[in-house]
């Protein structure tokens, strides 16, 4: 992203104050917070640092980020850490990747049920792989997934889906071999698909005879039981989407993939185009248009500046709700001792550690961060300052404190 750039945060300080007084009771305090975050993301409101370079004797001040998991300029240097810590868990087989799709009518219903919904969407996605793979008329092994939610679809709407990667075999279910899957296929992506529905609706069933379910507006008559279960039965002829595409071009391809996926928001800075008086526009790949089945046209969208605001706050998750989660062989509960086994069956050398050396102290490994953009050397803190203070400026007065 080149300098002077649009991004989400522009239009988050140009429109967010009237949004946020239009919107005061719609919006949650975890969507306020977020926007906060953005709009005062690698700005002085959260501090920083003064930097010199040794070298070329340029000087630039650096500006703290937010660290917001929903911020995109935030992401990359999370990927990046999480990345390292994944490294080591990759076996050398084939990677295969596997999406399932919540359908629109229960997409719905998700925005005012997110951690229960996208829970069970974890759950019953984590199920099925398992479950099938354990299958003996399937695969008959013990297999490791790893899932990531998304909530987005290309044009910001509410899509909730998860993608999973997952090893192309697994452990025996003695734990005592390998067990391969078939060249190019995992396992049946129809047979997946229908234990998928089933047990999701079983379990939105049983969520909706616990009173767990908020049900508002258009929805707020599926409090009755017979009108929920009317409302249930079409979802149970539908064909849900289950897909499964090739497998990876070996271990450095899934690991380029997690760095796409793993830590994505609703929107990157770099699809932006302009913002006008007439709102937003920005770039968007359009999977409706057929004209080419093999690739979706790219084109771009123009929303008013309130409507692009709400789309993107759509996706913000709830507290705590973890978005990226293992299971099976590579849960975190017996990960490091089953991936062994897997290696040890498979006659490879374990993988060495990427664990950070306990001697490489914050300090040091933040300040590997700050590299001098004119000759690429690595820059000196020279002054740290606390967010709310200006940079060497004379003490405030108790009443100009922030």
């Amino acid at each position: 992203m080149g300098l002077g750039a649009l991004e989400v945060a522009d239009i988050f300080r140009a429109h967010g104050p009237a949004f946020r007084s239009a919107q005061r009771s719609h919006l949650s305090l975890g969507q306020l917070k977020v926007m906060t975050a953005i709009e005062q993301c690698r700005t002085a409101a959260l501090g920083g640092h003064v930097l010199h370079c040794p070298d070329c004797q340029h000087d630039q001040v650096s500006y703290n980020s937010c660290r917001n998991r929903h911020c995109p300029k935030c992401q990359s240097n999370a990927a990046k850490r999480w990345l390292e810590a994944r490294q080591a868990d990759l076996l050398p087989v084939d990677y295969y990747h596997v999406v399932f799709t919540l359908p629109a009518p229960i997409s719905e219903i998700a925005y005012y049920n997110k951690a229960l919904i996208y829970g069970l969407l974890f759950e019953i996605a984590a199920q099925t792989l398992t479950t099938i793979a354990a299958d003996p008329r399937h695969l008959g092994a013990q297999v490791g997934v790893t899932l990531v939610l998304h909530t987005w679809g290309s044009a910001l709407t509410h899509h909730p889906h998860v993608h999973g990667i997952v090893p192309g075999g697994g452990l025996s279910l003695d734990s005592k071999r390998w067990v391969a899957c078939k060249p190019g296929f995992f396992l049946s992506v129809r047979v997946l698909s229908r234990l998928f529905r089933r047990r999701f609706l079983e379990a939105l069933e049983q969520a909706h005879r616990a009173g767990k379910l908020q049900l508002f507006g258009d929805s707020v008559g599926l409090k009755d039981p017979k009108s929920f279960a009317k409302w249930l039965a079409p979802q149970r002829k539908l064909e849900w989407v289950v897909y499964a595409k090739r497998p990876f071009a070996g271990p450095e391809a899934v690991l380029a993939y997690l760095a796409r996926y793993t830590h994505r928001v609703a929107i990157a800075n770099s699809r932006l185009v302009a913002m006008d008086a007439c709102g937003v526009t920005f770039k968007f790949k359009d999977y409706r248009d057929k004209s080419n089945p093999d690739r979706p046209r790219h084109k771009t969208m123009a929303l008013g500046a309130d409507e692009f605001m709400r789309r993107f706050l759509l996706h913000v998750l709830p507290g705590g709700f973890h978005r990226i989660r293992h299971f099976g062989l590579i849960a975190n509960n017996g990960r490091k001792e089953k991936l062994a086994l897997a290696r040890e069956l498979l006659n490879v050398k374990p993988e060495l550690s990427c664990e950070v050396k306990a001697s490489e102290t914050a300090d040091e490994l933040a300040g590997a961060n700050f590299v001098c953009a004119h000759c690429g050397a690595q820059m000196m803190v020279l002054e740290s300052f606390l967010r709310c203070h200006s940079i060497r400026g004379p003490p405030q007065l108790r009443g100009e404190l922030c």
